[in-house]
């Protein structure tokens, strides 16, 4: 099985319709960002020196674009990596409707071109289920400085192992809601899953096409990827459930981790 074609391909089967139908057409989705750029950017932005005006940033598995935009619209030089058409379409439109330029690259990140690796970048942006489409995670991190200049800044957020590699949850209410450890924190093995943007399509998901296989990281090998790549480790944020109506209290569900290129 080529895992990489396979997930390929369910990223590029119905994902615009996806986006239409989770943010509203690229004009609507525009007009929000526009009202609060810094809303859609998060907590990341504080890790960015609370400032993007004039920066040179590379968004890698950028997605549909929205952050991407954001970061323009507050003043940044935006690209974006991602090898999905569809993410590209709807990401274009997107900055079309905000008023501003956006550099989109569809491509594998890991077969970026030299030219590309310009180590230049101020910052390099990842966020959120974007580490368990690699087996490996030294190249990534490689790439990453190569991408960064000096003093260069790598800012991942992804969500947390505990969460994605050990805990179960069951019950939809704080009160019923059960975790139970029924993970293995230590396996390698790849893990067949749904594709996230198909939770918001009509009912016309393909139950084959649909399938991605992800390979979980223990937070170990996270960090010792991107300290082994001459990357300094500044920052490693670990915050529970950050919505309003929280079921896991007490459980780790997202990190962020900022390192520096010396």
């Amino acid at each position: 099985m080529d895992v990489n074609q396979n997930n390929l391909k369910a990223w590029n089967t119905g994902v615009y319709q996806a986006w239409h139908n989770r943010f509203g057409t690229p004009e609507e989705a525009a007009k929000k960002i526009i009202e609060n750029p810094e809303k859609r950017i998060g907590s990341a932005l504080d890790f960015m020196g609370g400032t993007v005006e004039g920066k040179k940033v590379i968004n890698l598995l950028g997605s549909n674009g929205n952050k991407a935009v954001a970061l323009s619209v507050l003043g940044a030089n935006v690209t974006v990596v991602d090898f999905s058409i569809e993410n590209e379409q709807y990401a274009n439109q997107l900055a079309l409707h905000a008023g501003v330029s956006l550099r989109y690259i569809v491509s594998d990140v890991l077969k970026l071109p030299m030219e590309e690796l310009t180590g230049d970048y101020d910052i390099v942006f990842m966020e959120f289920g974007i580490l368990h489409y690699f087996k490996d995670l030294h190249p990534l991190f490689q790439l990453v400085e190569k991408l960064l200049g000096t003093n260069g800044r790598l800012i991942l957020q992804d969500f947390h192992p505990v969460s994605t590699k050990l805990i179960s949850s069951k019950g939809t209410t704080a009160k019923i809601r059960k975790h139970k450890v029924t993970g293995d924190y230590f396996t390698t093995d790849l893990e067949e899953k749904e594709v996230s943007h198909s939770k918001f399509l009509d009912g016309d998901k393909d139950p084959v096409v649909h399938k991605v296989y992800l390979r979980n990281w223990t937070l170990g090998e996270i960090i010792t990827a991107i300290a082994d790549e001459n990357l300094f480790i500044k920052t490693l944020e670990e915050l529970p459930n950050q919505s309003s109506d929280v079921f896991d209290k007490g459980i780790p569900k997202t990190f962020t981790i900022v390192a520096e290129k010396r």
